[in-house]
């Protein structure tokens, strides 16, 4: 993982609809059809990733998107770097440390619409004890009872202490 010094993480997740009156409310979703993925440089290589367990809260209608509350919670340990040489560095106290931190999480504090399906996310995102103020760009791409949200940003590793020692 050497050189490796930012990454940018999206996440697809497809989303099950609960009809109320007249709106449509995302609020769980299909795992199976979901996922959060990453991409980074390995000494200049281009490398992808993601991470197989994780949880989100999602209360979503895209006609009130203030109103939204979405939180994902990823298993840090589910990750999938491409080797598990690379799997198994990842997880150690030098990397993510997922024994004393198994979790990374994002917490939406504002959903703004910025054009017909498309929305500015602004959270916190926190890996390893240490938050930070993050907004990305997100799309919603409705499929009859579902629907398709993708977005992604990227991020420094050493803003959350990602590859500490010999590798920072």
């Amino acid at each position: 993982m050497k050189h490796l010094t930012t990454f940018l993480l999206s996440a697809v997740l497809t989303m099950g609809t609960s009809m109320t009156a007249s709106a449509v409310e995302y609020k769980a979703i299909q795992p199976e059809k979901s996922k959060v993925t990453f991409q980074y440089k390995q000494m200049g290589v281009a490398m992808d990733g993601q991470f197989k367990k994780f949880a989100t809260q999602l209360n979503f209608d895209p006609t009130k998107p203030a109103a939204a509350q979405a939180q994902i919670e990823i298993d840090l340990a589910s990750i999938d770097a491409g080797s598990s040489d690379a799997d198994d560095e990842v997880v150690g106290k030098t990397w993510f440390n997922v024994k004393a931190f198994p979790k990374a999480t994002f917490v939406a504090k504002q959903i703004k619409a910025t054009g017909a399906n498309q929305f500015d996310v602004t959270g916190v995102l926190t890996i390893k004890g240490k938050s930070q103020d993050i907004k990305f760009p997100l799309k919603l791409v409705a499929q009859d009872n579902a629907a398709v949200f993708s977005g992604g940003f990227v991020m420094r590793r050493a803003d959350f202490a990602i590859g500490e020692g010999m590798w920072a």
